[in-house]
Protein backbone atom coordinates (compact mmCIF):
# COMPACT_ATOMS: atom_id res chain seq x y z
CA UNK A 1 0.00 0.00 0.00
CA UNK A 2 1.27 3.57 -0.96
CA UNK A 3 -0.16 5.21 1.82
CA UNK A 4 -3.25 7.30 0.08
CA UNK A 5 -5.69 8.76 2.48
CA UNK A 6 -9.29 7.30 2.27
CA UNK A 7 -11.75 9.90 2.97
CA UNK A 8 -15.56 9.00 3.60
CA UNK A 9 -18.70 11.37 3.41
CA UNK A 10 -22.43 10.07 2.54
CA UNK A 11 -24.74 12.16 -0.21
CA UNK A 12 -28.15 11.82 -0.78
CA UNK A 13 -28.89 10.69 -4.52
CA UNK A 14 -31.77 9.46 -6.40
CA UNK A 15 -33.73 9.57 -2.79
CA UNK A 16 -31.19 6.99 -0.96
CA UNK A 17 -28.35 7.83 1.57
CA UNK A 18 -25.22 6.65 -0.77
CA UNK A 19 -21.46 5.95 1.53
CA UNK A 20 -18.83 6.88 -0.96
CA UNK A 21 -14.84 6.17 -0.15
CA UNK A 22 -12.47 8.43 -2.01
CA UNK A 23 -8.67 8.74 -2.72
CA UNK A 24 -6.83 10.89 -4.63
CA UNK A 25 -6.78 14.54 -5.52
CA UNK A 26 -10.23 16.37 -5.13
CA UNK A 27 -9.29 18.80 -7.63
CA UNK A 28 -7.15 19.10 -10.37
CA UNK A 29 -7.03 14.98 -10.79
CA UNK A 30 -5.97 13.23 -14.07
CA UNK A 31 -9.15 12.28 -13.96
CA UNK A 32 -11.93 10.31 -11.57
CA UNK A 33 -12.29 6.41 -11.42
CA UNK A 34 -15.61 5.29 -10.25
CA UNK A 35 -15.10 1.63 -8.95
CA UNK A 36 -18.26 -0.67 -8.49
CA UNK A 37 -18.07 -3.34 -6.16
CA UNK A 38 -20.08 -6.72 -6.40
CA UNK A 39 -21.63 -9.42 -4.04
CA UNK A 40 -21.08 -10.06 -0.98
CA UNK A 41 -18.62 -6.81 -1.24
CA UNK A 42 -17.70 -3.64 -0.12
CA UNK A 43 -16.17 -0.59 -1.43
CA UNK A 44 -13.09 -2.10 0.53
CA UNK A 45 -12.62 -4.57 -2.17
CA UNK A 46 -10.79 -1.48 -3.96
CA UNK A 47 -8.31 -0.43 -1.39
CA UNK A 48 -5.61 -1.75 -3.11
CA UNK A 49 -6.82 -0.19 -6.57
CA UNK A 50 -7.60 3.62 -5.16
CA UNK A 51 -4.59 2.96 -3.10
CA UNK A 52 -2.51 2.31 -6.50
CA UNK A 53 -4.35 5.21 -8.64
CA UNK A 54 -4.44 7.19 -6.34
CA UNK A 55 -0.86 7.96 -5.85
CA UNK A 56 -0.76 8.36 -9.24
CA UNK A 57 -3.40 11.54 -9.11
CA UNK A 58 -6.58 9.90 -10.06
CA UNK A 59 -9.71 10.89 -8.24
CA UNK A 60 -10.61 7.74 -7.19
CA UNK A 61 -14.54 7.17 -6.04
CA UNK A 62 -16.20 3.80 -4.76
CA UNK A 63 -19.67 3.61 -3.55
CA UNK A 64 -21.03 1.18 -0.91
CA UNK A 65 -23.73 0.21 -3.88
CA UNK A 66 -27.47 0.31 -2.85
CA UNK A 67 -28.33 -2.37 -0.33
CA UNK A 68 -24.60 -2.53 1.31
CA UNK A 69 -22.92 -0.94 4.15
CA UNK A 70 -23.26 2.71 5.10
CA UNK A 71 -25.45 3.15 2.30
CA UNK A 72 -29.64 2.81 2.14
CA UNK A 73 -31.05 -0.62 1.80
CA UNK A 74 -34.68 -0.48 0.62
CA UNK A 75 -37.00 -2.93 2.06
CA UNK A 76 -38.99 -3.39 -1.34
CA UNK A 77 -37.16 -5.91 -3.36
CA UNK A 78 -38.57 -3.78 -6.79
CA UNK A 79 -35.85 -1.47 -5.59
CA UNK A 80 -32.54 -3.00 -6.60
CA UNK A 81 -33.65 -2.96 -10.52
CA UNK A 82 -30.43 -2.00 -13.03
CA UNK A 83 -32.53 1.40 -13.06
CA UNK A 84 -32.05 1.98 -9.65
CA UNK A 85 -28.56 1.17 -9.46
CA UNK A 86 -27.54 2.83 -12.37
CA UNK A 87 -30.04 6.07 -11.13
CA UNK A 88 -27.96 5.86 -8.41
CA UNK A 89 -24.79 6.24 -10.09
CA UNK A 90 -25.46 9.12 -12.64
CA UNK A 91 -26.98 11.10 -9.76
CA UNK A 92 -23.42 10.57 -7.58
CA UNK A 93 -21.69 11.63 -10.41
CA UNK A 94 -23.61 14.75 -10.96
CA UNK A 95 -23.62 15.24 -7.15
CA UNK A 96 -19.74 15.42 -7.61
CA UNK A 97 -19.58 17.37 -10.55
CA UNK A 98 -18.29 14.99 -12.84
CA UNK A 99 -19.22 14.78 -15.86
CA UNK A 100 -17.31 11.60 -17.39
CA UNK A 101 -15.51 9.36 -15.26
CA UNK A 102 -13.86 5.73 -15.70
CA UNK A 103 -15.04 2.85 -14.84
CA UNK A 104 -13.81 -0.31 -12.92
CA UNK A 105 -16.19 -3.05 -11.91
CA UNK A 106 -16.49 -6.05 -10.56
CA UNK A 107 -18.81 -9.38 -10.66
CA UNK A 108 -22.31 -7.82 -10.22
CA UNK A 109 -21.07 -3.95 -10.24
CA UNK A 110 -19.51 -5.65 -13.18
CA UNK A 111 -23.25 -6.19 -14.57
CA UNK A 112 -23.79 -3.06 -13.20
CA UNK A 113 -20.97 -0.98 -15.39
CA UNK A 114 -22.32 -2.95 -18.48
CA UNK A 115 -25.41 -1.41 -17.83
CA UNK A 116 -24.77 2.00 -17.65
CA UNK A 117 -22.43 2.12 -20.88
CA UNK A 118 -25.47 0.86 -22.38
CA UNK A 119 -27.99 3.13 -20.62
CA UNK A 120 -25.73 6.03 -20.41
CA UNK A 121 -22.55 5.62 -22.68
CA UNK A 122 -21.48 9.53 -22.55
CA UNK A 123 -20.99 9.50 -18.97
CA UNK A 124 -18.23 7.13 -19.37
CA UNK A 125 -14.44 7.23 -20.71
CA UNK A 126 -13.48 3.93 -20.54
CA UNK A 127 -14.10 1.12 -19.11
CA UNK A 128 -12.38 -1.34 -16.96
CA UNK A 129 -14.42 -4.64 -16.12
CA UNK A 130 -13.29 -7.52 -14.32
CA UNK A 131 -14.63 -11.23 -13.70
CA UNK A 132 -18.23 -11.07 -15.91
CA UNK A 133 -18.18 -10.21 -19.29
CA UNK A 134 -21.08 -8.38 -21.42
CA UNK A 135 -23.76 -11.50 -21.55
CA UNK A 136 -26.14 -9.95 -23.91
CA UNK A 137 -28.68 -13.51 -22.97
CA UNK A 138 -28.76 -13.21 -19.56
CA UNK A 139 -29.20 -8.93 -18.92
CA UNK A 140 -31.69 -7.98 -21.59
CA UNK A 141 -34.73 -9.39 -23.24
CA UNK A 142 -34.04 -10.39 -26.84
CA UNK A 143 -35.22 -12.36 -30.15
CA UNK A 144 -38.01 -14.86 -29.82
CA UNK A 145 -35.99 -17.31 -28.28
CA UNK A 146 -34.95 -15.79 -25.31
CA UNK A 147 -35.14 -17.71 -22.35
CA UNK A 148 -35.30 -15.69 -18.68
CA UNK A 149 -32.17 -15.50 -16.69
CA UNK A 150 -33.64 -17.91 -13.69
CA UNK A 151 -34.98 -20.06 -16.04
CA UNK A 152 -32.12 -20.55 -18.02
CA UNK A 153 -29.52 -21.25 -14.26
CA UNK A 154 -31.65 -23.55 -13.23
CA UNK A 155 -32.02 -25.57 -16.69
CA UNK A 156 -28.09 -25.29 -16.83
CA UNK A 157 -27.41 -25.54 -13.13
CA UNK A 158 -30.66 -27.05 -11.41
CA UNK A 159 -32.75 -25.36 -8.12
CA UNK A 160 -29.71 -25.65 -5.74
CA UNK A 161 -27.84 -23.24 -7.76
CA UNK A 162 -27.08 -20.40 -6.02
CA UNK A 163 -28.69 -17.46 -8.13
CA UNK A 164 -32.30 -20.02 -7.93
CA UNK A 165 -32.15 -20.65 -4.01
CA UNK A 166 -31.67 -16.72 -3.61
CA UNK A 167 -35.42 -15.98 -5.88
CA UNK A 168 -37.58 -16.67 -2.91
CA UNK A 169 -38.06 -13.72 -0.02
CA UNK A 170 -36.96 -15.29 3.19
CA UNK A 171 -35.71 -18.55 1.89
CA UNK A 172 -32.07 -17.29 1.63
CA UNK A 173 -32.29 -15.33 4.40
CA UNK A 174 -32.45 -18.18 6.94
CA UNK A 175 -29.23 -18.80 5.79
CA UNK A 176 -27.84 -15.73 5.58
CA UNK A 177 -28.54 -14.34 8.47
CA UNK A 178 -26.53 -11.31 10.28
CA UNK A 179 -25.32 -13.91 12.59
CA UNK A 180 -23.74 -16.18 10.06
CA UNK A 181 -21.63 -13.16 8.99
CA UNK A 182 -18.25 -14.25 9.97
CA UNK A 183 -19.13 -17.72 8.66
CA UNK A 184 -20.05 -17.06 5.53
CA UNK A 185 -17.82 -14.51 4.34
CA UNK A 186 -15.28 -16.55 5.31
CA UNK A 187 -16.49 -19.44 3.18
CA UNK A 188 -17.34 -16.75 0.07
CA UNK A 189 -13.82 -14.69 0.16
CA UNK A 190 -12.13 -17.90 0.53
CA UNK A 191 -13.81 -20.83 -1.28
CA UNK A 192 -16.75 -19.84 -3.36
CA UNK A 193 -16.88 -18.65 -6.85
CA UNK A 194 -13.91 -19.80 -8.03
CA UNK A 195 -12.01 -23.05 -9.45
CA UNK A 196 -15.10 -24.85 -9.75
CA UNK A 197 -17.23 -23.83 -6.50
CA UNK A 198 -20.27 -21.99 -6.60
CA UNK A 199 -22.05 -20.85 -3.20
CA UNK A 200 -22.62 -24.52 -1.13
CA UNK A 201 -26.67 -25.06 -0.37
CA UNK A 202 -25.68 -25.87 2.99
CA UNK A 203 -22.76 -23.81 3.97
CA UNK A 204 -22.66 -25.02 7.15
CA UNK A 205 -20.34 -24.97 10.26
CA UNK A 206 -18.23 -27.74 9.52
CA UNK A 207 -16.94 -27.71 6.12
CA UNK A 208 -14.18 -24.91 6.44
CA UNK A 209 -14.21 -24.90 10.11
CA UNK A 210 -10.27 -23.34 10.53
CA UNK A 211 -9.32 -23.23 7.23
CA UNK A 212 -6.44 -20.43 7.17
CA UNK A 213 -7.38 -16.95 5.49
CA UNK A 214 -5.51 -16.96 1.50
CA UNK A 215 -2.47 -14.71 1.45
CA UNK A 216 -4.27 -12.09 -0.45
CA UNK A 217 -6.64 -11.33 2.75
CA UNK A 218 -5.96 -10.23 6.59
CA UNK A 219 -8.07 -10.53 9.26
CA UNK A 220 -8.13 -7.16 9.68
CA UNK A 221 -9.50 -7.22 5.97
CA UNK A 222 -12.13 -10.04 7.03
CA UNK A 223 -13.33 -7.81 10.14
CA UNK A 224 -14.45 -5.00 8.11
CA UNK A 225 -16.20 -7.62 5.87
CA UNK A 226 -17.58 -8.98 8.94
CA UNK A 227 -18.36 -6.26 10.69
CA UNK A 228 -20.52 -4.90 7.85
CA UNK A 229 -22.47 -7.53 7.28
CA UNK A 230 -23.40 -8.10 10.76
CA UNK A 231 -25.16 -4.62 11.18
CA UNK A 232 -27.04 -5.23 7.73
CA UNK A 233 -27.44 -7.91 6.47
CA UNK A 234 -27.61 -9.95 3.45
CA UNK A 235 -30.98 -9.27 1.81
CA UNK A 236 -29.93 -5.63 0.36
CA UNK A 237 -27.24 -8.07 -1.45
CA UNK A 238 -29.74 -10.82 -2.55
CA UNK A 239 -31.59 -8.06 -4.19
CA UNK A 240 -30.18 -7.34 -6.88
CA UNK A 241 -30.52 -11.39 -7.47
CA UNK A 242 -34.05 -11.33 -7.36
CA UNK A 243 -34.43 -8.98 -10.11
CA UNK A 244 -32.24 -10.57 -12.82
CA UNK A 245 -35.55 -11.43 -14.69
CA UNK A 246 -36.58 -7.47 -14.51
CA UNK A 247 -33.62 -6.14 -15.91
CA UNK A 248 -34.21 -7.97 -19.04
CA UNK A 249 -37.39 -6.85 -19.30
CA UNK A 250 -36.08 -3.01 -18.25
CA UNK A 251 -33.24 -3.42 -21.02
CA UNK A 252 -35.68 -4.44 -23.59
CA UNK A 253 -35.06 -1.31 -25.46
CA UNK A 254 -31.56 -1.95 -26.10
CA UNK A 255 -32.31 -5.82 -27.43
CA UNK A 256 -29.60 -4.76 -30.24
CA UNK A 257 -27.55 -1.83 -28.72
CA UNK A 258 -23.57 -2.11 -28.65
CA UNK A 259 -21.40 -0.94 -25.70
CA UNK A 260 -19.75 1.76 -27.32
CA UNK A 261 -17.30 2.58 -24.46
CA UNK A 262 -13.91 1.67 -24.74
CA UNK A 263 -13.38 -1.28 -22.55
CA UNK A 264 -10.57 -3.58 -21.33
CA UNK A 265 -11.54 -6.65 -19.61
CA UNK A 266 -9.89 -8.78 -16.80
CA UNK A 267 -10.65 -12.32 -15.54
CA UNK A 268 -8.98 -15.16 -13.59
CA UNK A 269 -8.92 -18.30 -15.39
CA UNK A 270 -10.24 -19.97 -12.29
CA UNK A 271 -13.24 -17.55 -12.05
CA UNK A 272 -16.81 -19.20 -12.20
CA UNK A 273 -17.78 -16.64 -14.32
CA UNK A 274 -14.93 -17.86 -16.75
CA UNK A 275 -15.90 -21.03 -16.66
CA UNK A 276 -19.91 -20.79 -17.39
CA UNK A 277 -21.09 -22.65 -20.65
CA UNK A 278 -20.03 -21.44 -23.83
CA UNK A 279 -18.44 -18.22 -22.40
CA UNK A 280 -14.64 -18.79 -23.49
CA UNK A 281 -15.94 -18.91 -26.84
CA UNK A 282 -17.81 -16.10 -26.92
CA UNK A 283 -14.82 -14.57 -25.48
CA UNK A 284 -12.37 -14.93 -27.66
CA UNK A 285 -13.81 -16.05 -30.25
CA UNK A 286 -15.26 -12.88 -31.73
CA UNK A 287 -18.73 -12.37 -30.15
CA UNK A 288 -17.54 -10.47 -27.40
CA UNK A 289 -15.82 -7.85 -29.99
CA UNK A 290 -19.10 -7.76 -31.99
CA UNK A 291 -21.35 -6.51 -28.60
CA UNK A 292 -18.24 -4.20 -27.51
CA UNK A 293 -17.17 -2.94 -30.54
CA UNK A 294 -14.26 -0.72 -28.64
CA UNK A 295 -13.08 -3.70 -26.69
CA UNK A 296 -9.46 -2.92 -26.54
CA UNK A 297 -7.84 -5.97 -24.80
CA UNK A 298 -8.91 -9.20 -23.14
CA UNK A 299 -6.59 -10.09 -19.59
CA UNK A 300 -6.68 -13.47 -18.56
CA UNK A 301 -4.74 -14.25 -15.27
CA UNK A 302 -3.83 -17.93 -15.06
CA UNK A 303 -4.46 -19.40 -11.50
CA UNK A 304 -6.78 -16.22 -10.45
CA UNK A 305 -10.05 -16.92 -8.99
CA UNK A 306 -13.36 -14.52 -8.44
CA UNK A 307 -11.87 -12.13 -6.36
CA UNK A 308 -9.47 -10.85 -8.46
CA UNK A 309 -9.09 -7.31 -7.48
CA UNK A 310 -8.00 -8.19 -4.27
CA UNK A 311 -6.41 -12.01 -5.05
CA UNK A 312 -3.98 -10.01 -7.46
CA UNK A 313 -4.34 -6.26 -6.35
CA UNK A 314 -0.78 -5.30 -7.78
CA UNK A 315 -1.76 -6.67 -11.25
CA UNK A 316 -5.17 -5.84 -11.64
CA UNK A 317 -3.87 -2.47 -10.45
CA UNK A 318 -1.21 -2.28 -13.01
CA UNK A 319 -3.93 -3.40 -16.10
CA UNK A 320 -5.97 -0.60 -15.09
CA UNK A 321 -3.74 2.00 -14.92
CA UNK A 322 -1.81 0.77 -18.40
CA UNK A 323 -5.25 0.96 -19.94
CA UNK A 324 -6.55 4.33 -18.41
CA UNK A 325 -3.55 6.49 -19.15
CA UNK A 326 -4.56 5.91 -22.90
CA UNK A 327 -7.19 8.73 -22.85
Amino acid sequence: MEGVVIRHRTVKVNGISMHVAEAGPEVDAKGAVLFLHGFPELWYSWRHQMDHLGARGYRCIAPDLRGYGGTTAPPDVASYTAFHIVGDLVALLDTLGLAKVFVVGHDWGALIAWYLCLFRPERVTALANTSVAFMRNIMIRNGPDFVNPIEYFNRAYGPNYYKCRFQEPGVAEKQFAPAHAKRLMRQMLCHCFSHGVFCDEEMDDHKYPTSPLPPWLTEADMDYFVTSFEKTGFTGAINYYRNFDKNCELAAPWADAKVQVPTKYIVGDGDITYNFEGIQEYIHGGGFKEDVPLLDEVVVIPGAGHFIQQERAQEVSDHIYDFIIKF
